[in-house]
């Protein structure tokens, strides 16, 4: 009867540490960031050159349901193409279920938006005249793990899931720049290449 009783005291008090970082009233905050270059072998090449920083915040409206934004920085170099610098603002909601004492998955949906301007790039990488302001919106469901290493910070691995973007430039008429602007769906994951961020909960 003692080690019955042990025994449930002790998954009580593990499943209110878990609970612990995802609980109602509880914030999240952290972000993630990413980074890209490509360089040919040809001589005297230059690379193209992505990267981004996304900072977030999320208040949990319900236990393991959370809603917030993220607000951060694009930038985007291809050489002999264009260059691309934008605001990024991406609001999202997520579910978390729990796994083990320090695992969680996760399950996230968020409106990715980003508004800049684009600017043509020469072959040596040298920025050339402005081609429009660009805006991008898309919509993304992605799943991912959260491991806790302590209360307070969890390490979060997110895979890429179904992604729809619509990419728009338009120039300086308020015109779209045909040619420019794409409509793109993905789905898939590559459990290789997760995207890495980490969060403070509190």
């Amino acid at each position: 009867m003692k080690k019955l009783l042990l025994s449930v005291f002790a998954v009580a008090a593990l499943s209110m540490t878990t609970q612990a970082q995802t609980e109602k009233g509880k914030f999240m905050l952290g972000g993630n960031l990413a980074f890209d270059s490509q360089k040919s072998d040809a001589d005297n090449s230059k690379a193209n050159t992505s990267f981004e920083i996304v900072p977030n915040v999320g208040y949990f409206v319900s236990d393991n349901v959370a809603i917030g934004t993220g607000i951060g920085y694009s930038y985007d170099k291809k050489i002999g193409t264009s260059k691309n610098e934008a605001f990024v603002v991406s609001p999202f909601g997520r579910y978390y279920t729990n796994v083990s004492d320090r695992f969680k998955f996760f399950g996230q949906l968020s409106v990715p938006m980003e508004f800049g301007s684009t600017h043509a790039v020469n072959a040596d990488g040298d920025k050339g005249a402005k081609l429009g302001k660009s805006t991008q919106i898309g919509v993304a469901v992605s799943p991912g793990f959260a491991f806790f290493p302590s209360k307070k910070v969890g390490i979060e691995f997110a895979l890429n899931g179904l992604n729809y973007t619509n990419y728009r430039v338009k120039d300086g008429d308020d015109n779209d720049v045909k040619g420019a602007g794409y409509d793109r769906v993905s789905f898939g994951t590559n459990f290789f290449a997760p995207k890495l961020g980490i969060q403070f909960h509190f």
